[in-house]
């Protein structure tokens, strides 16, 4: 039943055609993008479930109180209701100081659960050492995953070291990013391909009446700022993001042997072989099908992958197999396309 159902899927993603794709979709624009925020904090008002007083916890609270005006001494902190945490967070492109992002608590000591606490003040730095929000407020580690519902009854938490707080930073610094004003602008395509970087720029030049974009390689792409979108870098974007494109991409096929799942673009191709596999034999572009002493299969015409699904499938080849006549076809050269196993 399996190796019929992976023959199966095999065939429907044959069969799926190339539809257009919007430019947003397929390409992004330089320097719109998030940056990471990371940080060092401490949790406080756990019960009994924090750091079994590391060092690194101790020193971080001892300084906490003199930064408070709290004369702490020759004292030696411990407590098992504070917990030492790493703060993560996504600043996304064109935040604005005041707005609020959501945040992720993790532990870093030996805490067993960060359930009811809450996180004091904490810095948050982008790679430039920058500081760009600031992080507080109660950690919360969503519901129970066994049952129990939201009520806390009989439910646990799979990940209790590991919480969130939503809304729980605050932006203090902008990234500059005005587009109004911008002359240029730089397309970096997820995939890089030459056939569909072309076609960005024809669709674009031909949308804005001008040659205003050029391919700088299979990947880039600039794009020159028109006279009548001067100063509506914006509106510009927008425009060039809403247009259509047939992406194209290489014939690949994908095999992962240990679920079982095979993927083949529409575009691969096999030449004419035959190939002897345990006690399976294949013919592709022979004369007809014929039966012998071991079971065979005849392809007549202009082979395409679909026709050699279609006789995989009545022999009910498993994924293990499959895997081994596809690497014997790219072997033997005659698979054009590109192989990967996972």
């Amino acid at each position: 039943m399996i190796k019929h159902l992976v023959v199966f899927f095999i065939f429907i993603s044959i069969a799926l055609e190339t539809h257009a794709a919007r430019i947003k979709d397929i390409a992004e624009v330089k320097g719109v993008r998030e940056n990471l925020l990371i940080g060092y904090g401490v949790v406080v008002g756990l019960k009994g479930t924090g750091d079994s007083g590391t060092d690194i916890t101790s020193r971080s609270m001892l300084r906490l109180f003199e930064k408070l005006g709290i004369q702490t001494g020759s004292l030696d902190f411990k407590s098992k209701n504070v917990a030492a945490v790493i703060v993560t967070a996504k600043l996304p492109p064109f935040s604005r100081a005041g707005s609020k992002l959501d945040i992720t608590v993790s532990s870093i000591g030996d805490s067993a659960s960060l359930e009811g606490g809450t996180l004091l003040i904490t810095p948050l730095r982008a790679g430039d050492q920058n500081v760009y929000a600031v992080a507080q407020g109660s950690v919360s580690l969503g519901g129970p995953t066994d049952g129990g519902g939201g009520g806390g009854g009989g439910g646990r938490v799979t990940f209790p070291t590991t919480g969130r707080v939503v809304g729980g930073a605050m932006i203090e610094k902008e990234v500059d990013g005005n587009f109004t004003q911008k002359k240029t602008f730089v397309l970096s395509l997820h995939r890089p391909d030459f056939t569909t970087a072309a076609r960005m720029v024809r669709v674009i030049n031909t949308e804005l009446g001008g040659k205003y974009a050029v391919a700088r390689d299979s990947g880039t792409l600039d794009v020159i700022t028109p006279f009548n979108y001067d100063g509506s870098g914006v509106e510009l974007l927008a425009t060039i993001e809403g247009l259509e494109i047939h992406p194209d991409t290489k014939a690949r096929i994908v095999l992962n042997e240990r679920t079982g799942t095979v993927v083949i673009g529409d575009a691969v191709q096999v030449n004419n072989v035959a190939i002897a596999h345990a006690d399976l034999q294949i013919e592709v572009g022979g004369g007809g099908a014929s039966k012998g002493p071991k079971e065979k299969i005849g392809i007549v015409g202009g082979p395409t992958i679909k026709d050699i699904i279609k006789g995989l499938n009545t022999l009910g080849v498993s994924s293990k197999d499959m895997t081994a006549i596809f690497q014997a076809l790219k072997a033997a050269g005659a698979l054009q396309a590109d192989l990967e196993i996972l």
